[in-house]
Parts: structure tokens; C-alpha cells; sequence
């Protein structure tokens, strides 16, 4: 995409692509060994436990003897893409018990506030 060879200078060529110059230059960093490990565990744990959360998780590889905490369990998590899975509520179903209140406006005109 950007040719740092070409003719046209790169600050030229990134403001036609539309991106930033710092873009053009970044290069992602591999991962070490310790954080592969890591999330190969991370992963293990999460098939065996997948309610758990990034704070059970840190836990469980803690008392596996890694020194790691909850917010780099949850950056890996993050970078993997693995999520607790759990219930959420269910806001939209209604309850058939509780009673339906008129909606007062309903036919008047509204032009202004109050």
C-alpha cells in the first residue's frame, strides 16, 4: 500500500490512502514465548471453564504457578477473543403479571418544551 521507495513521498502517499504517517511505519511487535504459552493455557481453561472470567482465569493460572494478573489475563483474552460466556438478562420479554399503563399522550400535539 505505501511504497517507501517511490517517488511520491510517504506523507503524500499516506494522505491519499487516508491514514496517519505513524501507520505507514508501525510494525507489530511477535509474541514472546511466555505469552503463547499463556494463552494456549488460557485457552485450554476457558474449554474446560467457559463461564470463567478473566479474574477466575487469572486465579486458576496462578495457583498453576504462573505469575500473571487479572489485566494481562484479560488483554490475552482480549486478543484471542475469548469472552465468559454467562446469561444476560433478557430486558425486551416482558412479564405477563404486570399491568399495562395507558400511554397518556397518545393524540395530543407536541411543538415545543415545556
Amino acid at each position: 500500500m505505501i511504497d517507501r521507495s517511490h517517488a511520491l513521498p510517504v506523507s503524500q502517499q499516506v494522505r491519499l490512502v487516508g491514514i496517519a504517517r505513524s501507520s505507514a511505519y508501525y510494525q507489530a511487535r511477535p509474541l514472546s514465548d511466555d505469552d503463547q504459552r499463556l494463552m494456549r493455557r488460557i485457552d485450554e481453561l476457558h474449554l474446560e471453564f467457559p463461564f470463567a472470567g478473566a479474574r477466575m482465569l487469572a486465579r486458576l493460572l496462578r495457583r498453576e504457578g504462573h505469575e500473571v494478573g487479572r489485566r494481562r489475563v484479560r488483554t490475552l483474552m482480549k486478543r484471542m477473543g475469548v469472552e465468559a460466556l454467562y446469561c444476560r438478562p433478557n430486558t425486551s420479554r416482558r412479564n405477563a403479571k404486570h399491568k399495562i399503563w395507558p400511554y397518556l399522550l397518545r393524540g395530543l400535539k407536541i411543538d415545543r418544551a415545556n
